[in-house]
């Protein structure tokens, strides 16, 4: 049955998923918010703007890192572990949905990987989602998240100041569990797919074009699934989040891609590393006082 999904079939399915969400998330807002006035704005939403367009920069430089940097600065600003990892993920439902289909049309996606990563990615992803929003305290994953945040800084840091190349393998075994880790740990922390599946699988000799690629429209639907559960376990709250980290993702996009030509890669993935750390760090500091 897997055989008979082409590509064509999958940009089908992320346009109509995507449009029922955004469907959805309106009429949840409009009908169903309990905020008071669903259509008020605070100054609030500037913080989020800012925090969606520092973190899409990096992304944008790095092709990663999106949902690291996002929640390194909304669990600094003070929000709980499981709203910043819904809100993040239901941003990202809308700049990966415009990725994948990007990457479709310009057929920098290889569908046997896609699906590989995908499926099992799905299931951690709902797996994650449903710890965190139903089972995990609040108070006490906190500290551990920003631990999971602090590590990934180290790991993006050591990255960036290794000298030595990357030796390509011909090893594709384990892509699926794969999948399933980047899934888990990227709806438990918030982000983290991407440091986690494209890394790897660049590093197993997969061509960087095609894995960005793949990588990215299977983020989707990781993404589309955690939105999901976290929607159906904690509803739609504090919707600005999502809108501020929507507006400063669009903002930044432009301006991300035009880094990436202009600043070395090595000098961006250092700055971040330094960045998730200190922000990780002085979270955990707070959370253990």
């Amino acid at each position: 049955m897997l055989n008979t999904i082409s590509l064509r079939h999958i940009g089908i399915l992320m346009i109509l998923l995507k449009s029922a969400l955004i469907l959805f998330f309106i009429l949840q807002i409009i009908f169903f918010s309990t905020e008071g006035n669903p259509l008020s704005f605070n100054n609030d939403i500037f913080i989020f703007i800012a925090a969606g367009f520092a973190a899409q920069l990096i992304d944008g430089a790095l092709g990663m890192a999106y949902g690291v940097s996002c929640n390194s600065l909304l669990l600094g600003f003070g929000i709980p572990p499981a709203l910043a990892s819904a809100s993040i993920h239901t941003a990202e439902v809308f700049t990966t949905g415009v990725s994948g289909l990007s990457h479709l049309l310009l057929r920098n996606v290889n569908r046997r990987l896609l699906l590989k990563i995908a499926i099992p990615g799905v299931i951690g992803s709902a797996a994650g989602a449903f710890l965190i929003s139903n089972i995990f305290d609040g108070g006490i994953i906190k500290p551990v998240i920003s631990g999971y945040l602090l590590l990934m800084g180290v790991l993006i840091l050591r990255k960036s100041l290794s000298k030595a190349e990357i030796v390509p393998q011909t090893k594709t075994g384990k892509v699926s569990f794969l999948g399933l880790v980047g899934g888990f740990f990227d709806a438990i922390g918030g982000g983290g797919w991407g440091p986690i599946v494209t890394t790897n699988l660049i590093h197993r000799g997969n061509t960087p074009k095609q894995t960005i690629g793949t990588v990215n429209t299977a983020e989707f639907f990781v993404s589309f699934v955690s939105t999901g559960i976290f929607i159906f376990f904690l509803g739609v709250q504090n919707w600005q989040i999502v809108l501020g980290l929507i507006i400063g993702g669009v903002i930044a996009s432009p301006i991300g891609a035009l880094l990436a030509g202009k600043i070395k890669p090595k000098i961006l993935m250092t700055l971040v590393g330094i960045t998730i750390i200190t922000i990780s760090a002085i979270t955990i500091i707070k959370a253990l006082m």
